[in-house]
């Protein structure tokens, strides 16, 4: 199995629209989005009409979907869980492998989606409880976890989740997939867990995820 990883589109349609046309050329079985696909506003449309707009585009690659919320997306977790695509706090199994997540992150700015450390672990919990029989365990968050790459800011500060983190050490999923920090695009690791921030992509950058008789292989790529 291949996972295609996107995510950080912040109503950016035009460019989106550009790099999905390029996806045709690359093979995947999944598709991860892992939020903020919206923004707090953009004329003429809602962030549901947005929403609705990326929905759309992702479903034109023809393979199954599943996406968290960003936390700029609050208004439109209805618009996701009526095209059957959330994992917010639930798990899905595709293929054998078993993807399960939170949205959200916590920011000075009061958005619109900032959970709890506490609310973020009952989710992933509940999530993780929905996929416990697949071999292979994907984990999907909009926040990243704490003291790693990918909380890193261009301050040099770590503003990540320590609820993600403690979550990964205990659970030890095979990969941590999470955004929310364009500039900590890349991989990790934390214990035996592969860490992964696809970037933006609408500047052209995802991530890939290979699953291969339980060899795991996790990167990041870009359209440019």
């Amino acid at each position: 199995m291949r996972v295609l990883v996107i995510g950080d589109i912040h109503n950016d349609i035009e460019n989106m629209i550009s790099y999905f046309d390029k996806l045709s050329e690359i093979g995947f079985d999944v598709v991860v989005g892992t939020g903020d696909f919206t923004d707090v506003g953009m004329k003429g449309f809602s962030q549901k009409d947005i929403a609705k707009l990326v929905l759309e585009e992702m479903k034109g690659l023809g393979k199954p979907i599943v996406v968290v919320p960003g936390n700029l997306d609050k208004e439109i977790i209805p618009v996701l869980e009526k095209n059957g695509v959330s994992i917010h706090g639930h798990g899905k199994i595709i293929g054998g492998v078993g993807f399960y997540g939170v949205g959200g992150a916590k920011t000075p700015f009061n958005t619109s989606l900032e959970l709890s450390e506490g609310e973020v672990e009952i989710m992933l919990s509940n999530g993780f409880d929905e996929i416990g029989s697949a071999k292979i365990k994907i984990q999907v968050t909009h926040a990243p976890p704490a003291g790693t790459r990918m909380d890193l800011i261009y301050t040099g500060a770590h503003i990540g989740s320590e609820a993600v983190r403690k979550f990964i050490e205990e659970h030890k999923p095979d990969v941590a997939i999470s955004a929310h920090v364009q500039e900590a695009r890349g991989v990790d690791v934390l214990g035996r867990t592969k860490l992964l921030n696809p970037g933006r992509f609408p500047e052209g950058h995802f991530g890939m995820i290979t699953v291969e008789n339980e060899k795991i292989d996790a990167k990041v790529s870009s359209l440019i």
